[in-house]
């Protein structure tokens, strides 16, 4: 199942590893790289001493290629800097467009991914030189934009042209991936399915309310910025992009009363937690997607099983449409 995507990168399996921003996720990284797909690290709050250790210890992990991420919320020049220093084969990004940032991943031979939720994001990444858009809809967990994935990806790949377009959002199973392939995305990015992985480095009960979970019970987290860092790149117009996770008092709290939240203490036990791989009590960001997800399995096997049920979906598409 390759498609350009796989050639763009050097990988087998057109199946992107979504980055977890701190927590622990090198060795669920490196078991995606050597299964054939694109494994991908988050950056966000650690600093890049800490980062660099990571990375080492990833490529001493895997000789395949991986993707760094960062981002906009907020945008640290320092951890960027160090990223273009450790020469990833590509580099992830998402809150907001850095162009300037590009052409300077580009300088050191990595592509740039580039992860928005709406129409505007992707006009604004593909004028700045992205190499591959991620498509990501509204049902994903982390922050994602407004619009649906089945609605946003035809519009993207329409957009894009030669550029590819991977599907990220609801998507758990390789159902869900044969439908992006339809919809004419060259793969997909994931990331609720691979928190429910072996290798995931995060508390066990987060991994299974996961599993546990309905679709329903993965909300967005309505005033985010009163417990998150600032935003600190420009984001295209209108409502920004929110993250969501699985309820939790916190959440329940800042949508009915987020002046009752004291700010500063929370963010402080937050960013000690989440550098310790906790803070799910508080903020479990998790897709709608954990309704397909149904255990904790090692992330090969789970790479195994999306790609022998896409091709079971895609053949059931071609009998129900031939018969």
């Amino acid at each position: 199942m390759r498609t350009p995507f796989c050639d763009l990168l050097g990988i087998e399996v057109p199946i992107m590893l979504a980055p977890f921003g701190p927590w622990a996720q090198v060795d669920l990284a490196a078991a995606v790289c050597n299964a054939g797909a694109l494994g991908s690290v988050g950056t966000a709050i650690r600093e890049p001493a800490d980062l660099r250790r990571q990375w080492e210890h990833l490529r001493e992990l895997t000789d395949r290629p991986f993707a760094v991420n960062h981002t906009g919320r907020p945008f640290d020049p320092a951890v960027f800097d160090a990223i273009l220093a450790a020469r990833p084969a590509a580099v992830s990004f998402h809150l907001g467009v850095p162009a300037g940032r590009i052409a300077e991943a580009h300088s050191v031979g990595a592509r740039w991914i580039q992860q928005v939720g709406d129409l505007r994001g992707a006009e604004q990444a593909l004028e700045a030189g992205a190499d591959v858009l991620v498509a990501q809809g509204w049902e994903a967990g982390g922050h994602a934009g407004w619009v649906g994935t089945m609605v946003l990806v035809p519009q993207l790949v329409d957009l894009a042209g030669e550029v590819p377009v991977l599907a990220a959002g609801g998507i758990a199973d390789g159902r869900g991936v044969a439908a992006a392939l339809a919809l004419g995305a060259q793969g997909v990015l994931m990331g609720t399915r691979f928190l429910a992985s072996s290798e995931m480095g995060i508390d066990p009960v987060w991994k299974e309310r996961i599993v546990a979970a309905d679709a329903t019970e993965a909300v967005k987290v309505t005033h985010s910025e009163y417990v998150l860092p600032p935003f600190t790149l420009d984001l295209p117009p209108g409502p920004p992009p929110a993250p969501r996770a699985l309820r939790t008092p916190l959440i329940d709290q800042l949508a009915a009363d987020p002046g009752a939240v004291d700010a500063a203490e929370f963010r402080a036990t937050f960013m000690v937690d989440v550098r310790a791989n906790r803070g799910h009590d508080v903020l479990p960001f998790t897709g709608q997607s954990a309704a397909l997800v149904h255990d904790v399995a090692p992330a090969a096997e789970i790479i195994s099983r999306l790609l022998a049920e896409t091709e079971t979906a895609l053949q059931a598409a071609r009998r129900a449409v031939s018969g």
